[in-house]
């Protein structure tokens, strides 16, 4: 395995940012071998394939970059989509030493041949090149801006960025003409995945180490340790697995193996007929005992799929997200000022200045010499030869010198690498509604997509012939359908889809019709009124002709009548047909009832214990929750407890929840507040 760099000659030190590589033969490990130069790395893979053909074994070797551009462009600069066409074309323009390189000047020349806005951007060199920006602006890109496998490979970089953090576009450039030169130089002998068939003593494959592997343990060079662990991880699996990995189709634009082309998009398990049914000899049922039940019997039954960082806002975390890349990538500035290698001793400092400067996206590619200073901008990664930085305001300029006070510590105005979150870490837990600032975290440590649940859709239906459409002519006895723009609204707010499936009149068979609608609509199942075991109340009689009927009799106020069962597969909660009952039972228990079925979790509100602005006696038995607004750092309840009373729901901010034994509350006592935004909504 070889990780490969676009740069100069590094020196005979070995150090990171340099070509590394590392050998597996017959099982046996050997070091890591450190390439100062590709004219070096060239010369080490020649002999180690002629040694390894010598040999009669096979030989693998994985690079770290691109085989390939995205589609369209092979065309663009050869006339024939073969990608292998492109190698030929860039080992023919590219001219490379130890010490110096036209990979900059060279895509400036790509740019003006399609109007000198792209495809490539970022020009790390000193000079101006034209053709190509510093940076990416007025960019305009004739090709797609990744390859396919790049949108399915979270974290990875686009080709077309030349210099910076991330950059791969050198690499390609500077590899693609040393592979190339070696396939004609053992013509017939070497294979290149996927673009030729695999049956020959070498193959060519890209890799890309950061796909599996994190930070690397304290003390060891990041790519001598990748490529000694993917080498590893590779020459351990059996042929068959090996052959598994590399059966892709992508004629063109290639691939990174341990990439799956294909994502299934697996459904999770149904939910079981009997998974609301309580145990044997239950008839009322405590709160808390409800709550537990639901938890431990209940799971996600939505489906994942595979989104674009910016089209994830609001959903659900499928996976634990784990960061590509360190925030920081590298230690950098944390002010403008001037960078040196620390500590300073005490008293006046003069130091002369290397010509130069190093700035946020453009690194200072020379070595800062101990006793020298550079000039640094907020946010440039940290030049060889520099850790510690002072802050311009302090410093005085002349004559090519900067003179100031010491005491210095070393690493004093600099951010390590990774002091925010380090490359493998853990930057998201699976189940969390992803907000803005989770975008951004995510961008920074180099995700482009994410796993997310699919929106939990939910659907309402009110029941009973005395309800009407608000706006309709209520005749008598009957009533403005309150509960559906209630619970429709509470299931937006919470952060679920509203399925709006309309009215049904006490009519068994149209609400039979109405449920079928519902269940082929949505994942969840909500109904008001009908809940009971009256004569009309026909929910609670289809779901119990369906075989998959629970009566709940929760002991609480307001709202003790639940039934919950399945329709065609589909949870159905029936909630109260009052309207005070029905928004209490959704917040209590349909909400992490809900939340754990889109994968959210089981949600717990938060309340808070505040004094009491009222008095009030309850006997034991049964949990009740009192509509109310705190004012002046107390408690208020709504003057009335009938549930009838809509406009308490209106009047309250949240509910006062009394526990299950009895209770006399008095002005000033404690009582648990739950504010109706602990709900989501």
């Amino acid at each position: 395995m070889v990780d490969w760099s676009g740069g100069n000659d590094t020196g005979p030190t070995p150090r990171k940012d340099a070509i590394w590589a590392c050998i597996v033969r017959e099982g046996c490990l050997l070091e890591p071998e450190y390439l100062r130069n590709r004219l070096v790395a060239e010369q080490w893979l020649e002999a180690l394939i002629r040694t390894e053909l010598d040999a009669g074994r096979r030989l693998f070797l994985g690079f770290d970059f691109p085989f390939g551009y995205p589609a369209g462009f092979a065309r663009a600069m050869t006339g024939a989509d073969d990608p292998l066409a492109l190698w030929d074309w860039f080992e023919r323009h590219i001219e490379d030493t130890p010490k110096a390189n036209n990979r900059f000047d060279l895509a400036g020349q790509i740019n003006l041949n399609f109007g000198g806005n792209g495809p490539f951007w970022m020009n790390g060199l000193r000079r101006d090149i034209d053709g190509l920006p510093r940076r990416k602006t007025d960019y305009t890109n004739p090709f797609p801006d990744r390859r396919v496998v790049e949108t399915l490979a979270k974290g990875s970089f686009t080709c077309w960025q030349m210099a910076g953090a991330g950059a791969v576009g050198g690499q390609v450039m500077m590899g693609l003409p040393v592979l190339n030169r070696l396939r004609h130089r053992f013509a017939g002998q070497v294979a290149v995945w996927p673009f030729q068939p695999q049956g020959t003593p070498v193959a060519f494959v890209e890799i890309w180490p950061s796909l599996t592997l994190g930070a690397p343990p304290a003390g060891r060079i990041k790519d001598a340790w990748q490529v000694e662990q993917v080498t590893l991880t590779l020459s351990r699996l059996s042929e068959q697995e090996l052959k598994a990995q590399m059966k892709v189709s992508a004629a063109e634009e290639g691939w990174i193996l341990g990439v799956a082309q294909d994502k299934p998009n697996i459904a999770p398990p149904p939910l079981r007929n009997d998974c609301f049914a309580l145990p044997a000899g239950v008839e009322w049922t405590p709160v808390d005992e409800a709550l537990t039940f639901l938890r431990d019997r209940l799971h996600p039954i939505t489906s994942v799929e595979t989104l674009a960082l910016t089209k994830v806002s609001g959903r659900i975390l499928a996976e634990d997200v784990i960061a590509q890349r360190s925030n920081p990538p590298q230690p950098n500035t944390a002010v403008d000022g001037f960078g040196f290698a620390g500590p300073v001793p005490v008293g006046t400092q003069v130091m002369p200045l290397v010509d130069g400067r190093a700035a946020a996206g453009i690194p200072f590619e020379g070595h800062v010499p101990e006793g020298r200073a550079l000039r640094v901008l907020t946010g440039a990664a940290l030049p060889d030869g520099v850790d510690t930085v002072i802050l311009e305001e302090d410093v005085t300029v002349k004559d090519g010198h900067i003179a100031f006070h010491g005491p210095l510590k070393k690493g004093t105005n600099t951010r390590r690498a990774g002091e925010d979150v380090a490359a493998g870490d853990m930057a998201l837990p699976v189940g969390r509604r992803l907000t803005p600032a989770d975008l951004a975290l995510m961008s920074a440590v180099g995700i482009a997509e994410v796993n997310v649940r699919k929106p939990l859709r939910v659907a309402v239906v009110s029941t009973g012939d005395e309800l009407v459409e608000p706006g309709d002519i209520a005749g008598p006895g009957q009533i403005f359908d309150a509960n559906r723009p209630m619970l429709l609204s509470l299931i937006e707010r919470i952060g679920f889809v509203p399925v709006d499936v309309g009215r049904v009149s006490d009519d068994r068979d149209a609400l039979r019709d109405r449920l079928d609608q519902a269940a082929g609509q949505a994942d969840v199942i909500l109904t008001s009124g009908g809940a009971s075991a009256g004569d009309e109340d026909h929910v609670s009689a289809l779901l119990r002709e369906a075989g998959a009927m629970q009566h709940w009799r929760i002991a609480l106020k307001p709202g003790r009548p639940l039934a919950l069962g399945l329709w065609s597969g589909v949870p159905v909660f029936g909630l109260p047909g009052n309207p005070v009952a029905a928004m209490v039972c959704t917040l209590i228990f349909a909400r992490p009832a809900l939340g754990l079925m889109s994968g959210e979790g089981w949600v717990d509100p938060q309340g808070f214990e505040v004094p009491a602005a009222f008095e009030k006696r309850k006997k034991p038995g049964r949990r009740e929750y009192l509509r109310a607004r705190v004012r002046n750092g107390r408690a208020e309840v709504f003057h009335s407890e009938g549930s009838g009373r809509i406009s308490g729901l209106s009047w309250a901010e949240g509910l006062v929840e009394i526990e299950d034994g009895a209770r006399h509350i008095k002005p000033g006592d404690p009582v648990h507040f739950i504010p109706y935004g602990s709900f989501g909504v």
